[in-house]
């Protein structure tokens, strides 16, 4: 009865092999081909010996004019030492877009599921099996075939019938199997997208492999790059879940850096990204609207930007002192950029020319000095600090990239907060992306992830047409890394590691901070120019802190801290 149970867990095996190949059972089952050969062919895939299997059944051999006709017969059966399917496939990677526009899509990675391997051939146990019960055997596995093909050449999956399989008194393991695999054949059938896309993150994380290429395999067919928001996330969401499989999310995060900048056009996709979503453009305006005002009084101001990047944030805050009554005070940043970043090399340069040139035009006193260093690595030094100047601190989308005691020994999320506090700032901004993906496990990060990011794709959907050149290269170039990273990494791997904002308060307040409310100017004018963008974005100012959202669910927050007296 062991035997016969751990032969019926083989067939629910096989079944899945059919449902994931598409292979028809007509062709196997009806031109010429035995039971025994259909062991024959699968026993290396189901580690079990057939011949031994079968060895007592001379009663039950096909006559030798039955030949071997069927397409998957026909090949010679391979030599596996251990059950390993489905063999290795390649997976689509999306690399940088050409100038064209086209999602430049390269396979270059390879991957292979590994089976549970309580069914090898090692954990085969029972004793030596009779004649009658080998007849036994290929009888209800010939019975079993012949359901199968009904099964899945049918007009009904209802009526996969286990009656044969409960009678051997082990059918609620099999009979579960089963109707999980109906579950998912149903869910396929309703082509809900998300759904697909959760149960396959779900089939994942319990390590179904079976499940999982299946699903790969349909969602591949229902996402694109220029379809629905939903779509296009997903085809990023899929990208994410194959790098988890693979093991590969730390290189394709690395490879979809935006392309070393040769000039200042190849700055534009953040750019692209800044002008048509408000979230950014907002909140650093909000951040300039604090810093301006804790240096009204100031004729040395020095800004330390930890996340310098496109430097597109400073444009309205030179302009803003330009303006100051009694003329504007001299001003000095530092751009800190990680010189692993294609924007470091050579990108803060281009980013210091254009700020000194506006500076030039309206005659203010201006210097910047790029600093090429990972925040992980930032110490006093790097900063030049001189005496007399107030200083302004400003995180803008940087510290959620920084490991915290989630990761390892080093919490340079909170020591940079520390080394802020040193400095004694007359103000620090913070602005970050309103999600929570630091610490969450991995399907409810999943979850989180696509909530977020479909806003946004849906925000950009108002913006840009579709088929847009742009559109392409700015969600591929500034938004799949992200989710990529997010969803395929762990542990140090993993550097997307968003925060909401009551953590992000608890740091601060532990760093020695105390909230410095935005004034009541700054959120009217932001509130009057978001009137220009769709009436779908949301803008909520609660406790001091700016919230901006799409559809009510918020995408990014901003703030100002000071320091405790």
């Amino acid at each position: 009865m062991e035997r016969l149970c751990h032969e019926i867990n083989l067939f629910v095996h096989l079944v899945k092999i059919f449902i994931i190949h598409r292979i028809q059972l007509i062709d196997v089952l009806f031109e010429g081909a035995s039971i025994r050969k259909v062991l024959q062919y699968f026993s290396p895939l189901l580690s079990v010996d057939a011949n031994h299997l079968l060895k007592e059944t001379s009663p039950m051999q096909t006559s030798e004019k039955h030949k071997i006709t069927g397409k998957y017969l026909n090949h010679p059966v391979p030599e596996l030492e251990s059950y390993c399917w489905p063999p290795n496939q390649s997976i689509d990677l999306y690399q940088s877009g050409s100038d064209d526009g086209s999602n430049g899509v390269q396979q270059s990675q390879n991957y292979s599921y590994l089976s549970d391997h309580h069914h090898s051939a090692e954990n085969i146990c029972g004793s030596p099996i009779s004649s009658s019960c080998v007849i036994d055997i290929e009888h209800d596995l010939g019975h079993m075939m012949r359901q199968l093909e009904t099964a899945m050449l049918g007009t009904d999956v209802d009526n996969f019938d286990l009656h044969a399989i409960a009678a051997s008194g082990r059918a609620t393991e099999v009979s579960t199997e089963a109707e999980r695999w109906k579950y998912m054949m149903e869910m396929i059938a309703r082509g809900d997208l998300k759904e697909l896309l959760c149960a396959c993150a779900e089939a994942i994380e319990n390590k179904d492999m079976y499940m999982a290429d299946c699903l790969i395999t349909q969602l591949r067919q229902m996402v694109s790059v220029s379809g629905e928001p939903m779509q296009r996330l997903g085809a990023y969401v899929v990208e994410g879940l194959v790098a988890r499989l693979a093991s590969s999310g730390s290189s394709i995060y690395k490879a979809l850096r935006c392309k070393e900048p040769a000039s200042a056009e190849l700055l534009s996709y953040m750019h692209i990204l800044y002008e048509i979503c408000p979230y950014f453009k907002f909140c650093y305006m909000s951040a300039n609207g604090a810093i301006a005002e804790a240096m009204k009084e100031e004729s040395q101001v020095h800004i330390i930007d930890f996340q310098n990047a496109q430097g597109s944030q400073w444009l309205t805050l030179i302009h803003a002192l330009a303006a100051r009554p009694g003329g504007p005070p001299s001003i000095r940043i530092t751009g800190i950029d990680d010189p692993s970043s294609s924007f470091a090399r050579g990108g803060l340069e281009i980013v210091g020319q254009q700020l000194r040139k506006l500076a030039e035009s309206c005659k203010v006193p201006f210097e910047f000095h790029a600093a090429a260093i990972s925040g992980t690595e930032v110490q006093l030094d790097n900063l030049r600090i001189q005496p007399g100047e107030a200083i302004a601190v400003n995180f803008a989308m940087m510290l959620h990239h920084m490991p915290d005691e989630s990761v390892g020994t080093e919490n340079h999320r909170d020591r940079l907060l520390r080394l802020a506090k040193s400095l004694s700032p007359k103000v620090v901004t913070l602005v970050e992306q309103e999600a929570n993906t630091n610490t969450a496990p991995f399907l409810p990060r999943f979850v989180e992830t696509m909530d977020h990011f479909l806003s946004i794709f849906e925000s950009i959907d108002v913006s840009l047409p579709r088929e847009h050149k742009e559109r392409i290269n700015v969600e591929q170039h500034c938004l799949a890394r992200e989710i990529v990273n997010i969803i395929a990494c762990e542990g140090p791997e993993r550097v997307e590691r968003h925060e909401l904002l009551g953590k992000w308060r608890s740091r601060f307040t532990m760093a020695g901070f105390t909230p410095s409310p935005l004034s009541s100017f700054v959120n009217t004018t932001i509130k009057t120019l978001l009137q220009s963008y769709c009436d779908k974005y949301t803008l909520e100012e609660r406790d001091g802190v700016l919230h901006l959202g799409w559809m009510n669910r918020a995408i990014v927050a901003s703030c100002a801290w000071r320091c405790l007296l």
